[in-house]
């Protein structure tokens, strides 16, 4: 991109919408149409006067993406992306948030390209190689997931992200027909290791269903959240029952599979990566 036209797109006026009401992001492949949070705390309103003030600055551009995506406002976070990376092409990080950003909404084509070209320019990236591991894996390339996926537990900076990051590589190995791959590298999560983050133990306790130490009913909840309001607690959910789901999956039961596939998305975090992936297979079953 040309110097001018890239201080002119930098330099547009942001027009991103009314904040604190929701906005339509997506329809899903399933007909569902999804919207954002309402900016309720004003993080939004705050990051783009900063973004407005500078309007030269990458940096604050990416914060106004990132305080964006707090509210599901995906498609804003995009283009605040786009305009960070118009003022600094090769910045790994806006790249990295632009193509997780796409993933949400279900334009993986798009976040695989921002995240292949975001570890190139970064090798350690392991975010990068960590969101590149789902969008090959929701366009099916269960192979190259897996690849992606390890990278990001070889650059883990700690055990939370080498536990989450292997529960996706077994996902990956095993859609990829690689069962003993699989097990292999499930089996790196040794029997003494543990979380540290609350969220880490629904990927602990997957990969140890995996392992054969826990068992279904030992980690699915018995019921969805009740409170629509509580997004962490869908979170779980979603995790664990799409995670089990998937289990049944690979173990031939395609009927017990679509049944778990279906509690994920009678929820509302359209947001969750367990969400999107039980939506997938759902949508492929259509046809």
């Amino acid at each position: 991109m040309k110097l001018a036209v890239m201080l002119a797109v930098a330099l547009a006026p942001m027009v991103y919408g009314q904040d604190a009401a929701p906005i339509l992001e997506v329809t899903s492949p399933l007909g569902t149409k999804f919207y954002s949070l309402a900016d309720d705390k004003g993080v939004v309103a705050a990051a783009r006067k900063a973004a407005d003030g500078d309007a030269l600055n990458a940096d604050l551009l990416l914060k106004l993406a990132q305080a964006q995506a707090s509210v599901w406002q995906e498609r804003e976070a995009v283009e605040a992306c786009t305009r960070g990376l118009a003022l600094a092409p090769n910045r790994a990080d806006l790249l990295t948030e632009r193509g997780h950003r796409y993933l949400p909404l279900r334009e993986f084509q798009k976040a695989r390209a921002d995240l292949t070209r975001a570890v190139a320019l970064d090798a350690k990236n392991m975010a990068g190689y960590y969101h590149l591991g789902l969008a090959h894996y929701f366009l099916g390339e269960f192979a190259e997931a897996a690849d992606a996926f390890q990278h990001a537990v070889e650059t883990a900076p700690n055990t939370d992200e080498r536990i989450n990051s292997t529960n996706w590589v077994y996902a990956a190995l095993r859609r990829a027909n690689r069962p003993q791959d699989a097990a292999r590298a499930a089996a790196a999560i040794t029997p003494e290791m543990t979380n540290k983050e609350p969220h880490t133990l629904h990927y602990l306790n997957l990969v140890r269903l995996f392992q054969g130490r826990l068992t279904e009913a030992q980690i699915t909840p018995p019921e969805p959240p009740r409170d629509g309001s509580d997004t962490e607690a869908e979170l779980r959910f979603d995790t664990v029952v799409y995670g089990v789901g998937n289990w049944h999956l690979y173990n031939g039961d395609r009927a017990e599979a679509q049944e778990y596939f279906r509690r994920v998305v009678e929820g509302k975090v359209w947001v969750t990566w367990g969400f999107i992936g039980a939506e997938r297979e759902l949508a492929a079953g259509r046809h």
